[in-house]
């Protein structure tokens, strides 16, 4: 499959997070710039919030506000190449730790809800994606480097503070969404290339996988150095995952079977389906600082909640 890309926006720092709103305009963050905004229709940019630290990923409540997950600095940007794109390393002279916000889009104050789980700081949170009941899962991806590796988790909150459930640990979760029928939650693998799923039997609640330590069921890994960043869920099930190194989307079909996507750029961090027929696609180029928008061939899910 080959798309025909248009660019929505360029000179942005590290967008991440892509969320499609009634109004046609685009909701992300930047992660390097530390900011949530919104791509108007027209294609000016303009923020909503200041959120120190590194916002990742976001996605509209049954407020109307913006959730956002926080992966507290745990990346440093660095040019890298001879086209001196912009490239996550694992440096962190400033990391926070993760956590996970709230923001008011009319006013753009931002309120903390989680930074802690049991006693212990957030690693990094990382995307997230709402049910149909107004909870949320979120991914807290792992920190991995040359001497340790820090496994992170897939948790299960609510908006008001009050619940936050650990529901699995996972090596390096990234992209997590939800089954047309919201009975299961998927989970990319980032350093593996994999992609899980987990059957869930109740709030923050999964099925464990058929060999100790396996979080779910894996769909398929990716062959080769491919590493899998934030996913979107197509209406007919099949999951659609940002591909880093291999630059692209890959869809995964439950069958276990995949379809690379090909897009000019290394860190093809994320994307969102919106318009009318939910065939319009909005994809985050990281590594180069642009949006680009195209037509998919098929309709994405729709999501719990919009604004």
């Amino acid at each position: 499959m080959a798309l025909e890309l248009k660019e929505m926006c360029s000179g942005l720092g590290f967008p991440e997070g892509p969320v499609a709103m009634n109004d046609g305009s685009v909701l992300f963050v930047d992660i390097k710039e530390q900011t949530l905004a919104r791509l108007s229709t027209d294609g000016t940019v303009s923020v909503v919030a200041k959120i120190p630290g590194g916002p990742n990923g976001v996605a509209i409540g049954p407020d109307g506000a913006a959730y956002v997950c926080n992966n507290g600095g745990v990346y440093s940007f660095v040019p890298f190449g001879p086209d001196e794109i912009t490239v996550p390393a694992p440096i962190r002279p400033h990391y926070l730790g993760g956590s996970v916000h709230r923001v008011d889009l009319e006013t753009g104050a931002v309120t903390q809800l989680f930074d802690s789980y049991e006693g212990k700081r957030l690693i990094a949170p990382d995307d997230i994606v709402f049910d149909t009941s107004g909870g949320f899962w979120f991914t807290d991806t792992g920190i991995e480097d040359a001497e340790s590796t820090r496994y992170g988790g897939l948790y299960y909150a609510s908006i008001d503070g009050k619940t936050l459930i650990k529901a699995a640990t996972i090596p390096m979760p990234n992209g997590v969404g939800l089954s047309p029928d919201g009975k299961t939650v998927y989970v990319s693998d980032t350093v593996f290339g994999r992609l899980w799923a987990m059957e869930i039997t109740g709030p923050g609640q999964v099925k464990p996988g058929p060999i100790p330590g396996m979080p779910g069921n894996v769909v398929q890994t990716l062959p080769g150095y491919q590493w899998l960043d934030s996913l979107k869920v197509e209406a007919d099930g099949r999951v659609c995952v940002g591909t880093l190194f291999n630059g692209g989307i890959t869809v995964f079909s439950l069958d276990g079977t995949t379809e690379h996507v090909e897009i000019p750029d290394m860190f093809t961090t994320n994307m969102c389906f919106g318009g009318e027929d939910m065939q319009d696609l909005w994809i985050t180029a990281s590594s180069t600082g642009k949006i680009y928008k195209a037509r998919w061939p098929r309709p994405g899910l729709k999501l719990a909640f919009t604004a």
